[in-house]
């Protein structure tokens, strides 16, 4: 599909190799306003998955109210049960949202906390603090079970409300996160504001508290054009978990200026041309994407799926 691009020339210092943790199926449709069938949504984690991506989140057990497209969790969760070697983690909010998960057989889970106080009482109806004391008995309880837990730090770059967040602040939270636990941490530009020295601070102070950057994911959305540059800068600094939404689906929806997540394929080609190693069939993930666009009646808006399906075409 791509003949023979694009031509690999290694750098030094980077990692030989990147875990995608994909989020199209759960962070990527969450906020589609036409609810998409079951079907379609195993479908789509079966084609990501046959397109070589190891992690797919697959769906989020919160309350239906408050996110519709996910009401469909356990009947979607048990359609995956086929994956061999596919980590499938799940969203939990709360005490509940876990037991319906490990009901299932959830291995992997997740919780979503907040750097800055607005967002964490328009998300979750917590302050920051309580927000942390919630989850507290959720992963307490995930890793008494061998769980592994991964936690999501929104606004670790800029709030729409409360604009700059010190990173002082955020490594707080971030640091807090960790010791509640979870063995892993997704740092959230969750309306694309970073760039990529804010990116390095970041990174270098949370080592300076004691998170390793081994634990470290990055999720970043494309708001200002700055997630690519951001995830390199993040490569640079040793993060070998990078976030990534198939055909750059989603956005946030308690967030109304962030616009979507950074496009799988998009990340893919950078990795690939960088000579880092992700397992990715890039061609069967832009044509997973284009199967999916269609099904939601609008182009993919990654750059490179556009480019690749229009070359096939």
């Amino acid at each position: 599909m791509t003949d023979g691009l694009p031509m690999a020339f290694p750098v030094q210092d980077l990692p030989p190799r990147v875990r995608i943790h994909e989020v199209g199926a759960r962070d990527g449709l969450q906020n589609e306003k036409e609810v998409v069938p079951t079907e379609v949504k195993a479908e789509f984690v079966h084609r990501l998955a046959e397109a070589g991506l190891t992690t797919v989140e697959a769906t989020s057990f919160v309350h239906p109210k408050w996110v519709p497209q996910l009401a469909d969790a356990e009947q979607l969760f048990p359609m995956l049960g086929d994956l061999e070697g596919v980590a499938l983690p799940v969203l939990v909010p709360n005490e509940r949202g876990l037991e319906r998960a490990l009901s299932l057989g959830a291995r992997r889970i997740a919780v979503f906390g907040s750097a800055t106080e607005t967002f964490a009482l328009r998300n979750l109806n917590r302050s920051v603090d309580e927000s942390l004391a919630m989850f507290e008995p959720v992963v307490a309880r995930a890793k008494a079970d061998r769980v592994h837990v991964r936690g999501y730090l929104s606004m670790c770059f800029g709030d729409p409300w409360e604009g700059p967040v010190p990173v002082h602040q955020v490594v707080r939270v971030a640091k807090a996160l960790m010791d509640l636990g979870c063995d892993e941490l997704s740092l959230g530009d969750t309306i694309g504001v970073a760039t990529p020295g804010h990116v390095q601070s970041l990174l270098a102070q949370l080592n300076e508290e004691g998170v390793p950057t081994s634990a470290i994911g990055v999720h970043f959305h494309d708001t200002y054009g700055q997630a690519l540059a951001n995830t390199l800068a993040a490569l640079q600094h040793g993060v070998t978990t990078v976030d990534a939404s198939a055909g750059g689906l989603g956005g946030c929806p308690y967030a109304k200026s962030a616009t979507g997540n950074l496009a799988t394929e998009d990340l893919v080609w950078m990795l690939h041309g960088l000579g880092v190693e992700t397992g990715v069939d890039l061609g069967r993930l832009t044509a997973t994407s284009v199967w999916m666009a269609d099904r939601l009646g609008r182009p993919s808006p990654s750059r490179t799926v556009r480019a690749l399906s229009h070359k096939e075409s």
